[in-house]
């Protein structure tokens, strides 16, 4: 499957009741900053470059951000976070990821999430994230230029542990998680874990701009 009929499937599904009903509530009741907006409220795919060496992943779309907008990392205090660290290490055109049209061009790397839908409180359940895997598969096998893997926060980088575990033997395997931390996954791509660029972790010091951004230098030197 294509990349492009592969996102057509991600936009058109249904299949977690929970999930579809709590997209679509936010995307009807909003937040007060947004009510003249149309949310987009249906899964999110993934985008950027499809050459990349670099799949960076994250847990789920945020229910104002990726949910409102349209893209992940968009439209939110982590992506204002994310993308000024990004431009600064050279993986994409500009500081800012505000809205579908923003001109925003990445480089050598794409974007996307372990969970394509946003759910409730963050916390997916094991069957939601199972069902998801299958798309999650589909696109490791369409980049078919990645070497590495970054995943942003502990919870995106379990779940890409257990991806692996769904489909690899690795079940005695542990994959310690880091900001840093460094792992070679059995189809020989390397998973690195990253502190997630949420304002809870930026506010509280346990990450900023120098630390990620010297994470994403030391990445890029390695692709």
């Amino acid at each position: 499957m294509t990349l492009s009929k592969l996102n057509k499937s991600i936009v058109t599904c249904r299949k977690c009741d929970r999930l579809v009903n709590f997209r679509e509530k936010i995307a009807k009741e909003k937040r007060k900053q947004y009510l003249n907006e149309i949310y987009w409220g249906k899964p999110i795919t993934g985008y950027g470059d499809k050459d990349a060496k670099l799949l960076m992943v994250g847990l789920a779309p945020a229910a104002h951000g990726g949910n409102r907008t349209g893209r992940v990392f968009t439209g939110d205090k982590s992506a204002d976070f994310l993308f000024k660290c990004l431009y600064e290490a050279g993986f994409c055109n500009q500081p800012i990821s505000i809205n579908r049209n923003d001109g925003l061009v990445l480089k050598n790397l794409y974007l996307t999430t372990a969970l394509k839908c946003v759910p409730p409180q963050d916390k997916p359940t094991s069957l939601e994230l199972r069902t998801c895997f299958n798309f999650f598969n589909q696109e490791i096998k369409s980049l078919k230029k990645i070497s590495t893997i970054l995943a942003l926060g502990k919870i995106g980088y379990d779940t890409c542990v257990n991806y692996y575990k769904q489909y690899y033997d690795i079940k005695n395997k542990n994959y310690n998680f880091g900001h840093g931390s460094y792992n070679i996954l059995p189809d020989n791509k390397i998973l690195i874990g990253s502190y997630h660029p949420s304002p809870r972790n930026v506010n509280t010091g346990r990450i900023n701009k120098s630390k990620m951004v010297s994470l994403l230098k030391k990445v890029k030197k390695e692709l």
